[in-house]
């Protein structure tokens, strides 16, 4: 009687399961994958993560983050009045001196209301800024439209120079209907300047005079 030989599992057209060496070889195929397509992943959130963190302050108002309008509101002031406060900073680095031209005002509800800031540079050379801003409480951040704004873009004072900006908002009338702000009666709108890096200077072009030498 003869007896029958063993299959191979190892020969593939056996038709049975692969040898340990090549499933561990595919397994480590499997996780090398999933590995990079995670960095790449986490690589591109890191990219996006600033710009979308930004889109969704603007659009909810989250962290205080205040709206952008285009046009005053559609309806009348309402007779309800509320103060708005005003704070200002400014961040190391940054030689200015930064104040409103009032510390708090009462405006009603739907009213368009323009509030001045002074700011002067205290250096002897010219530096260049831009202001973040928030108002508090957090929860007021998608009421508060401001339609004009000195913090859109940045601002550069020359030595000594001094500066009257503008900020023209209203507080929009929906906050009526929030019940999380039926008993507020105070708003903060605070901005904080930081100093924006200079250019460095272009190099001169070959064959182009130097107007700097013989200038000191």
């Amino acid at each position: 009687m003869t007896t029958p030989e063993p299959v191979n599992d190892a020969n593939p057209e056996s038709g049975g399961a692969a040898p340990p060496r090549a499933r561990a070889l595919r397994r480590d195929v499997y996780v090398a994958a999933a590995c990079g397509l995670f960095v790449a992943s986490m690589v591109g959130a890191a990219y996006a993560a600033v710009p979308f963190y930004n889109w969704f302050c603007r659009t909810t108002g989250f962290n205080g983050t205040t709206q952008v309008a285009t046009a005053p509101p559609s309806v009348a002031p309402l007779g309800r009045k509320i103060a708005v406060r005003f704070d200002s900073n400014v961040s190391g680095g940054l030689p200015w001196k930064f104040e409103p031209e009032k510390t708090e005002i009462e405006v009603r509800i739907g009213e368009v209301v323009t509030a001045y800031y002074a700011v002067t540079n205290t250096a002897a050379r010219t530096t260049t800024g831009q202001a973040a801003y928030n108002v508090a409480p957090l929860t007021v951040g998608s009421y508060f439209q401001k339609i004009n704004c000195f913090c859109f873009t940045e601002q550069t004072l020359g030595p000594g120079e001094k500066r009257e900006m503008a900020v023209v908002f209203y507080v929009d009338p929906a906050i009526t209907k929030d019940s999380d702000n039926n008993n507020l009666d105070t708003i903060t709108l605070s901005y904080t300047f930081y100093p924006v890096r200079e250019a460095a200077p272009k190099p001169v072009a070959a064959g182009e005079p130097d107007r700097r030498k013989g200038s000191l």
